[in-house]
């Protein structure tokens, strides 16, 4: 069985101004590696969106708070 690929949209506070963002995407198979290497590169990250690769639908949110518990959905 293959394994589904998510694409996350990731927004990343990176200032000390309001308004201050930027958003980047990734492919992932893992959410738990996804917030790992968030935490290493981009501690100021505030949220990612999980989309099916090839619907495109939204599937899951999480934020720096609510943090994925299994490595897939």
């Amino acid at each position: 069985m293959k394994k589904e690929q998510y694409k996350v949209i990731v927004k990343i506070w990176e200032g000390s101004k309001r308004g201050e963002d930027s958003f980047k995407k990734w492919h992932v198979w893992n959410l738990l590696k996804l917030v790992e290497f968030l935490d290493q590169k981009f501690p100021n990250w505030k949220w990612f969106n999980v989309y099916d690769k090839r619907t495109k639908e939204q599937i899951a949110s999480y934020t720096k708070n609510n943090r994925p518990t299994a490595p897939r959905l």
